[in-house]
């Protein structure tokens, strides 16, 4: 087995992640791919969620940041663990109002408590729109 690709164990913990995202699937987050520490996902550009200026509004697009990073780190959490999102940044670099939109996210280094992630998001013509850096804190389900 290649190290990136998912375990059943893993592919269906990505499942049952993708089945419980109603703000994800509200605003019409897909997932494209997910790996051990990768994850692309898409959403296409609708009226719903654009600003005044008829561009994608910045909450939708760091939406779907923060939703590729997490689905990049589901396959490295043991079954009892979980991770929050404990800091995002991001710069905007082109305004997005057409087609579909892509997130890809890498883990950059994974540690006993904390995981550092990049993203990056393209427009339809795979022009960079986006890029942020974010960080997740690994935790028990028990707490």
């Amino acid at each position: 087995m290649n190290q990136t690709e998912l375990t059943d164990q893993q592919q269906q913990r990505v499942s049952r992640a993708l089945k419980n995202m109603p703000f994800g699937q509200m605003l019409g987050i897909q997932l494209e791919q997910a790996e051990r520490g990768l994850a692309t996902m898409s959403l296409d550009v609708t009226d719903s969620l654009k600003q005044n200026n008829g561009v994608v509004h910045g909450g939708a697009i760091a939406s779907l940041i923060d939703t590729a990073t997490a689905f990049a780190i589901i396959p490295l959490l043991q079954e009892d663990e979980t991770a929050s999102t404990i800091e995002l940044s991001i710069s905007y670099l082109r305004p997005l109002s057409r087609g579909k939109v892509t997130c890809s996210a890498l883990v950059r280094r994974e540690g006993k408590r904390l995981i550092a992630l990049s993203a990056d998001v393209f427009d339809h013509e795979g022009n960079l729109a986006a890029t942020s850096l974010s960080t997740y804190m690994r935790r028990s389900r028990s707490i």
